[in-house]
């Protein structure tokens, strides 16, 4: 097996943008709420340091798809819309 195939690939800035982008939602709902750490951490089914990690910048470990299981667990809709971009602009990936 190739050391390429063996190691997970390094998460590109879009990536860390995105989830960066999640968190600060997760953590202005969280300051919205008044949750402290403790709590989001038994209503996302974490550690409370793995809580912590995250809201100063540490989320590697967490896919996308688990932040946005934390904004549902937030009481959140979460929609994910797939269509043509304008074929003036760039196609773009965004949170609202």
């Amino acid at each position: 097996m190739s050391a390429e195939l063996s190691s997970p690939r390094a998460p590109s800035a879009e990536d860390c943008l995105l989830k960066a982008q999640l968190v600060q939602k997760i953590d202005a709902l969280l300051k919205e709420r008044g949750l402290k750490q403790v709590e989001a951490a038994q209503l996302f089914g974490v550690k409370q340091p793995d809580v912590s990690k995250m809201l100063h910048g540490d989320f590697r470990q967490f896919s996308v798809e688990r932040l946005l299981r934390f904004l549902v667990a937030l009481g959140q809709d979460v929609e994910i819309v797939v269509k043509p971009h304008r074929p003036d602009e760039a196609a773009t990936l965004r949170i609202a």
